[in-house]
């Protein structure tokens, strides 16, 4: 039995699909299935559409007990707000993965040449890693790299791995253009760098990735404990070629600097995955990764060839914080609704510096605070709130808040991973990412169009149900309330067919039951007008023929004749 390291890493994993070939809009990307078998070219819209999380807090949440509240307001901790930098990433990624694919359409003959030269070099393993490159050399790669250095809880990996879960993470091909094409593509894989920043923990957390989305063995095959680090970096380039990986992301890449011996070597991997086999790559880190940037390590500048996005924090005055805050404002479920003064801003700011991870936090804990104060009886956060809840319930990360807040350089060196204005291409990048006016009303747009979709959809729904005629027990008010009700519980996205069905299988419901709680008694007079009226004028010994005259349901002979 081979001897073999456990790997603990988890794996994103995304959708499988069957390939679906669509027209491309750009004629290079034409006649190459893995490209077609890609969703189009997403639009900002697309990526407002798909990016966007906002938990609904409604006011029936916000009238339960405390205990219920406390609950909801963990519904927080989901919220992403598209802001420009989102865009530029998707803009990045959407090209990295179909112009990686270029070089690499595996109807093209240098797609098997690049396969049989790979296979070819397994079977010397031991001194393959010292050629590889100048026997594939020749097959010409069209894929890039990007690296990501940002502040840590800024939301780095979070954008990322949404961004990835807009592409199916595994398509299957059978047949293209109705010629036999049996291929597993694997669009993308996310794996992180292994805290020791070992090259072949990563290898091996890399085979069971595979391992994990199509139920292959190549971690049992290939990873076992005698094998050196260069054939198992090998046969991790071969599996890439073969299931033609659109972009490989590596998260967590400060880890590399725990390894004094393998830094540049794993870099050196990079650039031969990118450069050579022609695997596009997205490596992120925090800013102590910019280290690796830095010094000797030339390598690792080839190893971002598409350049680097330095992702900072928002500024205090941005348009993006203002908007940030002003959406997650209003997820709120205290009994009051507190108003987002100046006052407000400037202590949530100061308390957060405008990381998104605190920020969130920092909104959570504060209404949780509030929630069990019992001298809050109005349940209003106010900066007192705020800075209560930052000096005890985020105690543990002050002291690098404090750094950055007193922009304490020597202080922020004992906390690499908040460096992160360390040269002028954070400021060049800032300049090019500000918060422009446009992306600020189209996200507006999107959310007055949501708003707008909703209610389209619950006056359509409501006519149709009234229209059936067949809820006598339901007034037009009752049917439009529960109408509204299925509506806004529901996702935005669902079909109309099946939110019809919803709303008439709860309305017949509510009809039987509205049924049951009339009297069987006053049925029957409802149904027996006549009758009713002949009891009352017997009981009142009075002639019934009268009764009915009064009522209109008898008419004068003679006026009725002229």
């Amino acid at each position: 039995m081979r001897n073999l390291k456990k790997i603990n890493n988890l794996v994103l994993k995304g959708d499988f699909e069957e390939a679906d070939y669509k027209e491309q809009a750009l004629s290079e990307y034409s006649n190459n299935p893995f490209i077609e078998a890609l969703p189009p070219i997403f639009s900002e819209d697309d990526v407002l559409d798909r990016f966007m999380v906002t938990p609904r807090i409604t006011e029936q949440d916000k009238l339960s007990e405390t205990n219920i509240r406390y609950h909801v307001l963990k519904r927080i901790k989901n919220f992403i707000q598209p802001l420009p930098i989102h865009f530029e990433v998707e803009r990045r990624l959407s090209t990295l993965i179909r112009r990686g694919y270029l070089a690499r359409n595996p109807l093209d003959k240098s797609f098997f040449e690049r396969i049989r030269v790979l296979h070819e070099l397994r079977e010397d393993e031991k001194e393959a890693h010292k050629y590889i490159e100048e026997r594939i050399n020749y097959i010409r790669s069209t894929a890039d790299s990007l690296a990501i250095i940002g502040i840590s809880g800024i939301g780095k990996t979070t954008a990322i791995e949404r961004l990835l879960s807009m592409y199916p993470q595994v398509i299957k091909h059978e047949l293209y253009k109705e010629q036999f094409f049996n291929r597993t593509q694997i669009v993308w894989l996310k794996i992180d760098c292994p805290y020791d920043g070992s090259l072949s923990t990563l290898c091996k957390s890399f085979f069971k990735a595979i391992d994990d989305l199509l139920g292959t063995h190549y971690l049992e095959k290939f990873g076992y404990f005698q094998r050196v680090t260069s054939t198992m970096l090998l046969y991790m380039t071969s599996l890439a070629s073969l299931y033609g990986i659109g972009v490989l992301v590596i998260d967590e890449l400060q880890h590399l600097l725990n390894s004094k011996h393998e830094q540049e070597e794993m870099l050196n991997f990079f650039v031969t995955l990118s450069n050579t086999v022609g695997i596009p790559t997205v490596l992120i880190g925090t800013s102590k990764a910019q280290l690796l940037f830095k010094g000797n390590f030339r390598q690792a500048r080839r190893a971002a060839s598409d350049g680097s996005i330095i992702w900072d924090r928002m500024a205090e005055n941005s348009e993006e914080w203002e908007f940030f805050l002003e959406t997650l404002w209003n997820m709120q479920c205290l009994k009051e609704h507190s108003d987002l003064t100046d006052e407000l801003k400037n202590a949530f700011y100061d308390e957060c510096q405008g990381i998104t991870a605190v920020a969130v936090n920092l909104f959570i804990l504060a209404q949780e605070r509030v929630l069990f104060d019992e001298t809050n009886i109005d349940e209003k956060i106010t900066p007192q709130v705020l800075r209560q809840t930052a000096k005890v319930d985020m105690k543990i990360i002050q002291p690098m808040l404090n750094a950055i807040r007193k922009n304490n350089i020597k202080a922020m060196y004992k906390y690499e991973d908040i460096m992160i204005n360390l040269d002028d291409l954070m400021i060049n990048h800032k300049k090019g990412t500000e918060y422009e006016g446009r992306v600020k009303d189209a996200m507006k747009e999107r959310l007055n169009t949501l708003n707008y979709k909703r209610r389209d959809t619950i006056e359509n729904l409501s006519i149709e149900v009234s229209a059936l005629g067949i809820f006598n027990a339901l007034d037009v008010n009752d049917l439009r309330k529960l109408v509204t009700k299925v509506v806004e519980k529901q996702p935005i996205d669902i079909e109309y067919n099946q939110l019809k069905l919803l709303v008439i299988q709860q309305a017949m419901e509510m009809n039987q039951k509205q049924l049951q709680k009339v009297p069987s008694k006053e049925k029957q007079v409802d149904n027996l007008p006549l009758l009713a009226i002949r009891e009352k004028a017997l009981a009142k010994k009075k002639h019934p023929y009268e009764s009915l005259k009064q009522n209109n349901f008898i008419k004068d002979p003679i006026s009725e004749l002229f």
